[in-house]
């Protein structure tokens, strides 16, 4: 299988070449950076790798209004009018290690449209965490769960791998999140869609270098949208692996 691997960035350019090299070391891997305006330069660093990996990287510089979300959505768009066979989501800052990238595709190979790497499965877990963020992480899971019916274990995973034609049943004009949450709402489609949702386990690592991205403002839309899903579209069940 072919895959087009997104990775936003803002602020990341000494992680971005570590994680692209990773990610390149695969083959059959293409990968779509998408720079939201990144002040640190993260953006020339991204294009002169373009140059480096002779076309198997190519770079999206956003402008105007910021956020992982709209990051995500504009590159969702680019990969639905590609030939990759799957549509994979990492992080740029370390915390996701492209050699769970083979595990991830192979799920999707398997027949699964949405496949998460997940923390809280058997053989998953999360290293360098404190206990409040380990606590934090699980209580906000349990809620997403609870509150919209998706039986998911760790619905808040930015590592993910979709299959194209999964991604396309998606409405993405309809997706209002802007932050960590629109993770819980992409998922929150994908069950409403009937679409099989997998769990692989991977090791989460708490970034290496660089400032974490999560904000007040982030932690209430996280509250807010399960709620608003669910009150808006009904509870889901979704049809795990």
């Amino acid at each position: 299988m072919t895959a087009l691997v997104l990775i936003p960035t803002y602020n990341e350019r000494d992680n971005l070449p570590v994680v692209v090299a990773g990610v390149l070391a695969h083959p059959n891997i293409r990968v779509l950076v998408i720079d939201d305006g990144s002040p640190d330069g993260t953006g020339a660093v991204a294009d002169h790798l373009g140059q480096t990996y002779d076309g198997r990287l190519t770079v999206m510089h956003r402008h105007g209004s910021r956020g992982l979300g709209r990051s995500y959505l504009d590159g969702f768009r680019v990969a639905l009018a590609s030939q990759a066979d799957v549509v994979c989501q990492m992080d740029a800052d370390l915390s996701h290690d492209p050699r769970f990238l083979p595990a991830l595709m192979a799920s999707a190979a398997a027949g699964a449209g949405l496949t998460i790497g997940s923390r809280y499965v058997e053989g998953g877990r999360v290293e360098n965490w404190p206990l409040r963020r380990m606590m934090l992480s699980g209580l906000a899971n349990t809620y997403i769960r609870s509150v919209t019916g998706v039986g998911v274990r760790d619905c808040t995973s930015g590592f993910r791998c979709w299959r194209r034609d999964a991604l396309a049943q998606i409405p993405l004009d309809r997706i209002a999140s802007d932050g960590y949450s629109f993770l819980v709402e992409v998922t929150f489609h994908a069950a409403a869609a009937g679409i099989q949702i997998a769990e692989v386990p991977i090791v989460f690592v708490e970034r290496r270098q660089g400032v974490s991205k999560l904000s007040a403002s982030v932690l209430v839309e996280s509250v807010v949208t399960p709620l608003r899903l669910s009150l808006t579209h009904g509870r889901v069940q979704s049809r795990g692996q």
